[in-house]
Parts: C-alpha cells; sequence; structure tokens
C-alpha cells in the first residue's frame, strides 16, 4: 500500500508522514498495526466532532439511503440542505440570512470575492500580508507570501495587501474598494489574533468607503474558539462570512453566507453568477446539520475555552516562547524550527499528532475534536513535555 501510495498518489511535498491508517473513533487514529494515535490536529480543524461520530455516521447513512446527488445545485429543494441553511441562519446576525452552499473553503472563497466585485461594481480587493485563504487561483492571489505565489503568477488583479492589526494601513481601503477579506484570526501566520478593536475598526472604515467586509472563518469557525463564530468575540459582522472545515464533520464542505439582498445579485446580470454541481449535496448536508446540532445544543462551546485553560496549564516549559491562539485553536510558539520540527516529528513516533503551520516555522499546531476529553489533554501534554524534556 505504502508503495502504491507513492506511485500513484500525487504528492504535495517530498516528505509526507505516510501513516497507513486503518480506522478511526473519538480523539484517535488506528494504523494498519493497530496502534492508537491520539489525534491533536483532526484533520487539521476539519472533524470538529472527532472521528466516526455517531450522530453524523447516522445521518450520513440515513441520507444515502433516500437519495445522493439529484441535481446541479440551487435547483431542486432538497430537505437536508433546506432545514441545515435555516439552522444556521437562526444562529448568525440578522444581516446574515441566505447561504451558498460549495464543495471546500476555497471555493467559499471563490464565490465570496466574486460577489463582493459583483455586488458593489468596484475591483480592488484588500487582503493582509500573511494571509492563507486557500489554493485555487483567486485564494492564492490573496496570499501574503511571494514565494508560495510566484510560480502560478500572472495572478488575479487589483490586489493590495495591508497588515493585520496595523491600524494605520487602514487608510488603504478607500471608495474604490470592493471588499476587505481578513481571517478573522490569521491561520498560516501562526494563529494571530486581532487585537485592539482591529476588526471593528476595519468594519468602521469599510462602512465609511462602502466596501464590504469578507471574514474567513473557515478555520477558527463551528465552535472551535469558544463561540459558534470567531468574530463574535471582536465586535465585528461580516457582509460575508465564509465557512468551511468544521462545518462538514469531516466531510469536504464549505459556504458563504450574506444577506438576501446581496445574494440576488448573482441570481442575474449575469444568470448563475456561481455555478456548482455538487454544492449542497444531501449527504454532506445531512453531516453538516447533524454536526451543527451537536455543536449548539451541547455544552462543546463552553468546554471549548475550559479546555484551552488545561492546555496552557499543563504546556509551560521554557522552550516554549508562548501559546497563540484561542479555544482549541492553538499555536505552541518554540524557540526556533528546529526544536518544532523535532517535537511534531518525535511526537508522530510516538503516536501523538501533531503538526504544522503554513508560514510559522516555529510553530506546532495544536486543534483537537472539540470532543476531546481533559484525560486525552493531559495525556497528549505529557508527552509534549517529555519531548522538550529530553531536546
Amino acid at each position: 500500500m505504502k508503495e502504491d501510495f507513492f506511485k500513484y498518489q500525487t504528492q504535495t511535498s517530498t516528505h509526507p508522514l505516510a501513516l497507513e491508517i486503518s480506522h478511526a473513533k473519538g480523539s484517535y487514529i488506528f494504523d494498519k498495526e493497530g496502534n492508537a494515535h491520539l489525534d491533536f490536529v483532526a484533520g487539521v480543524s476539519a472533524c470538529s466532532l472527532g472521528h466516526c461520530h455517531p450522530k453524523i455516521s447516522d445521518a450520513i447513512k440515513k441520507q444515502v439511503d433516500k437519495y445522493a446527488h439529484v441535481m446541479v445545485y440551487g435547483e431542486y429543494i432538497q430537505e437536508p440542505a433546506v432545514v441545515y441553511t435555516k439552522l444556521l441562519a437562526s444562529l448568525l446576525p440578522e444581516s446574515l440570512t441566505t447561504t451558498y452552499l460549495v464543495n471546500s473553503g476555497t471555493e467559499a472563497i471563490e464565490g465570496a470575492l466574486k460577489l463582493a466585485r459583483r455586488a458593489t461594481g468596484r475591483t480592488e480587493l484588500i487582503a493582509a500580508k500573511k494571509a492563507y485563504h486557500g489554493n485555487t487561483m483567486g485564494s492564492l492571489s490573496l496570499m501574503g507570501y511571494e514565494e508560495r505565489k510566484s510560480a502560478f503568477r500572472p495572478l488575479v488583479p487589483d490586489i493590495r495587501s495591508i497588515e493585520f492589526n496595523n491600524e494605520s494601513d487602514l487608510d488603504r481601503i478607500t471608495d474604490k474598494t470592493a471588499a476587505v477579506i481578513l481571517e478573522t484570526i490569521q491561520g498560516g501566520a501562526g494563529f494571530i489574533e486581532p487585537k485592539n478593536d482591529y476588526l471593528k475598526k476595519v468594519r468602521e472604515r469599510c462602512d465609511k468607503v462602502g466596501a464590504l467586509v469578507i471574514l474567513d472563518e473557515i478555520q477558527p469557525g463551528f465552535g472551535r474558539t469558544g463561540k459558534l463564530f470567531a468574530f463574535e468575540h471582536y465586535n465585528c459582522t461580516p457582509d460575508i462570512l465564509v465557512i468551511g472545515k468544521g462545518m462538514g464533520g469531516g466531510l469536504p464542505v464549505g459556504a458563504f453566507v450574506a444577506s438576501e439582498k446581496l445574494m440576488e445579485t448573482l441570481q442575474d446580470s449575469p444568470k448563475l453568477g456561481h455555478i456548482t454541481t455538487f454544492g449542497g449535496n444531501p449527504i454532506i448536508a445531512a453531516a453538516s446539520l447533524a454536526t451543527l446540532k451537536e455543536i449548539t445544543e451541547t455544552n462543546l462551546i463552553a468546554e471549548t475555552l475550559d479546555k484551552e485553560i488545561l492546555f496552557k496549564k499543563y504546556l509551560k516549559h521554557t522552550l516554549i516562547k508562548e501559546i497563540r491562539g484561542k479555544g482549541l485553536m492553538l499555536a505552541l510558539i518554540l524557540e526556533n524550527e528546529e526544536i518544532a520540527n523535532h517535537v511534531i516529528l518525535t511526537a508522530a513516533k510516538e503516536k501523538l499528532i501533531l503538526f504544522w503551520l503554513l508560514f510559522e516555522p516555529r510553530a506546532v499546531r495544536i486543534s483537537p475534536p472539540l470532543t476531546i476529553s481533559n484525560e486525552e489533554i493531559k495525556q497528549g501534554c505529557e508527552q509534549i513535555i517529555s519531548i522538550l524534556n529530553n531536546y
């Protein structure tokens, strides 16, 4: 199997971890030898309720026996998608009522960018330096790292950049700007939170010049930060909300959410302003509905902040310079890249799953399932401290 993996499946790096999976359950992934690996990554924040959560599995099984794909998005009334979007609207501010379901976070970003340009009649888009919004051409164009973009140029034009948390850059948002797109918490840059009401000030500047605010909640959304969506912490309601990752409980999904008035602009001139074949897939919508219900009808969101406290209690070491992030979206910032690599790779050998962040080489990602137990947190943290002690 490993030989075939390297021969037939396209690789994204020269050294993938290549763990051969047997099955997964709860907070654990099991390899072909039957070893249990404690998962502190949750598929990079995607498996909100852990692996094979019974309510998600049941929802998928029930729906797959009714119907799967029947028509391109938006033509037929399919109950799982309608019920899901209605529930989501009830949990969001009144200005975010209409959801366009797509297949991934990066497609949701593409839809949001198109919507902003279509609705405002403007072309300029402003993103943050060190941003990560995905890897399709539009999303890549927003990225703040030239070395990752240069091989794919020319990219989408008329994109400007500002520095996250730098208020003096807000003057760059003008009446030529269609939208400012920001991660509510910067992910690849090292789980950097907005400070000093930064997002609120972005909102105020955009209101002044008639630009839209797009917030990328693909990673921090769905309870990961101790609120259903991270923007609830920071006094900033976006015009367009982009979601994905943990939304589907491990299935591929994304969406962008806006007001009915904004979304109507995609219906005409031209018609089919955004189209997708598999968006709103009923099986994935059923899984998303089960995930959203479980997150909002239990104490998981509140418990996320309690679990953050536990991580910060257990992860104290001279080599850990700081712990960034919020809730269960945490990054250990170590002294240097070498130590970070050592921790991640040694933990993998010891059957604890950790991972890197894209643009911060000193960081170790900790984004476990929201369902992780206090005992599992303690166990994994003790392993990390032991690795650092033996460095």
